[in-house]
């Protein structure tokens, strides 16, 4: 039995802090990875702001397109002075 196949409930092992992932339990929400808590990782929205907690297996790396977004839509509410 490959080593695959021997833990199919296994989380994946969790990106680089401050890595762009989708959590796809919420809406394909983007957020920044910021480290593991008990059973869940922590992702905040891109910028800051309050984080949230998630199971692994709801995570996906974030593809150029996604991050692009995330990050042009906190330029354009920082320009709106909606955040700092």
């Amino acid at each position: 039995m490959s080593r695959a196949s021997a833990h199919p409930n296994a989380s994946p092992p969790p990106p680089a802090p401050g890595t762009l992932v989708v959590d796809t339990s919420r809406a394909d929400r983007v957020g920044e990875f910021r480290g593991v808590a008990g059973p869940y990782w922590s992702l905040r929205p891109v910028g800051g702001g309050v984080e949230w907690e998630v199971e692994p297996r709801h995570v996906r790396p974030a593809v150029l397109i996604e991050q692009l977004r995330a990050r042009t839509a906190r330029l354009n509410a920082r320009s709106r002075g909606e955040v700092l």
